[in-house]
């Protein structure tokens, strides 16, 4: 495949040599214009020699709020006198949001200098207190030698009773969609046509969401035995872990317990199970732009439909659901329906696995009954907000999901309370801002990452969101006009209808919930040329 030919290439060379991809080229009869399509969309392969030392700074927004941009301008003053053996870049989402800023040197995690903390305006975080190594949804606990059990148990059970139970306890996928997981592994199932597959996408990369990771490094069994499970419900007979590559430790996780699971002679009758790291990119979350990445291609989003459920890799039936969602239906199997119906809380079904960052005392990875509010999360939980300061904003679900004022703190994170005010559950990534914070230059960080990951494929997105940069910058500056908030409006929703994807459906969401619950914040910045909080440039 195109793509595991040009990773061989880079192993060797340390980048893609321009005569290397003429002689593949040569070699194999592929079309130098395909390789090079592929070669220049992800982030991970390079078109020069790499310097000895390469260091990642994320700039996104858990991390720009605890001071990125000052790292990376330091680090890049440091760089400068490397003569090229030090590169320095900013890049999107690492993953690390409850440890920020995040820098990776050389594809390690690297800690940020102690010195930066003096030129952030917030304390040193206090050790994160939560990612508990056994989820107390894990109905195995701590005793290894029954793990395994309902997969063991296949036979005892058919398919159509599996899904039933599944759709009896109300399981939903945890990727974003929500979509009812019963009634998708039914989808795949009654799919017509050969081989089938089951992809459990592990590719979380939207700023703030890091829950996969800590349940890959704690609990891979879980994820493990509920996609050998779906294989053997729907037919398929390869599973594959699709993994983002800044999770190395969750990939070494999942490949012990896969080699775990061997060596104890379970995967006599399993399908085929494979890992596929990831080459970079957001877009790759999405479920059809996955698809695309796995066949060698440049992971651009299919048009829908036809759905993955019948139309997947290959053009075969493929079932693909996320880490999370596939280790919820090991419990739900082994514990039944009625106890994760009984797991919920105002209106929530089930456990959750929800990621807190940004300005709080405790951020990490927390297990809570689905329905718990957003108020009594961030205290009981992550502390409350940092440094004793008052709730300015916060995103129930990560970026798609918009900003919420303090005001509806008391909302359930559930899937319907949440639809009910235009937001949603998402990724499950909660970022909380505290108040001396500016909206506009949250949102301005947020819809900057949409549109550095938008796969440029469709219009809509490509130029929306690079308008969207481009209104809220001069926003910043004080330049532009309170009119263009009329702009954003007829903006947003031709973006929401017209593109291919979620990605530039929800990349106006950040602005467009500034603007609805802090419009004054936002216009004082062209209308009096004035930041209320003294964040932004403009007066300057």
């Amino acid at each position: 495949m195109l793509i595991d030919d040009l990773r061989g290439i880079q192993r060797h060379h340390g980048y893609l040599p321009e005569a290397e991809l003429h002689a593949y080229a040569e070699r194999t009869g592929t079309p130098l214009y395909q390789i090079n399509a592929v070669a220049t969309f992800y982030p991970q392969f390079r078109r020069t020699p790499p310097p000895e030392t390469e260091i990642l700074v994320c700039t996104d927004l858990a991390c720009h709020l605890r001071g990125a941009e000052t790292l990376a301008r330091r680090l890049e003053g440091e760089a400068a006198g490397s003569a090229g053996r030090v590169e320095v870049r900013r890049c999107s989402c690492l993953g690390r949001c409850d440890r920020p800023p995040a820098v990776l040197a050389n594809g390690m995690v690297a800690d940020a200098p102690d010195a930066l903390r003096a030129d952030v305006p917030v304390s040193p975080l206090a050790p994160v207190l939560t990612s508990r190594r056994v989820f107390d949804f894990d109905p195995y606990g701590p005793d290894t030698s029954r793990r395994y059990e309902v997969w063991t148990a296949r036979g005892q059970r058919a398919p159509e009773a599996i899904i039933a139970a599944l759709k009896e306890s109300g399981l939903r996928g945890m990727g974003g969609a929500g979509f009812p997981a019963g009634a998708k592994w039914e989808i795949v199932r009654r799919a017509p046509g050969q081989p089938k597959y089951v992809v459990c996408n592990a590719d979380e990369s939207e700023p703030g969401t890091f829950k996969d990771r800590e349940m890959l490094l704690h609990a891979s069994h879980l994820v493990l035995e509920g996609m050998l499970i779906a294989a053997g419900v729907v037919g398929a007979e390869e599973a594959i872990l699709f993994i983002r590559h800044e999770y190395a430790e969750g990939r070494a996780a999942f490949a012990a317990a896969l080699e775990d699971a061997r060596a104890r002679g379970l995967l006599a009758e399993a399908p085929a199970v494979r890992i596929f790291e990831s080459l970079g990119g957001y877009i790759c979350g999405e479920e059809t732009a996955l698809l695309e990445a796995l066949e060698g291609k440049r992971a651009e989003p299919r048009h829908k439909p036809p759905f993955p459920g019948t139309h997947g890799l290959w053009g075969r039936p493929t079932l693909i659901n996320n880490v999370e969602t596939f280790a919820l239906a090991t419990a739900i199997l082994q514990r039944g329906a009625a106890w994760y119906r009984s797991q919920g809380v105002n209106g929530g079904v089930g456990p959750k696995l929800l990621a807190l960052s940004g300005d709080v005392v405790r951020p990490g990875v927390y297990e809570v009954p689905l329905g718990l509010t957003i108020r009594a999360f961030l205290e009981e939980y992550g502390g409350g907000v940092a440094n004793g300061r008052r709730l300015k904003a916060v995103l129930p679900g990560g970026a798609s999901s918009g900003f919420l004022p303090p005001e509806l703190a008391d909302t359930p994170l559930e899937f319907g309370a949440l639809a009910k005010l235009g937001s949603m559950l998402g990724s499950g990534a909660v970022i909380a801002l505290a108040e001396g914070r500016c909206v506009l230059d949250a949102a301005l960080n947020l819809v900057r990452f949409f549109r550095n990951e938008s796969c440029g494929k469709c219009v809509p997105c490509r130029a929306g969101s690079e308008q969207l940069v481009g209104l809220l910058e001069a926003w910043r500056r004080g330049e532009g006009s309170p009119a263009d908030a009329d702009l954003i409006a007829d903006l947003a929703p031709a973006m929401a209808d017209a593109s291919i994807c979620g990605l530039g459906q929800v990349a106006p969401a950040p602005i467009v919930s500034a603007l609805r619950y802090w419009p004054d914040e936002i216009l004082a910045h062209v209308r009096d040329r004035c930041c209320p909080a003294g964040v932004c440039p403009v007066g300057r």
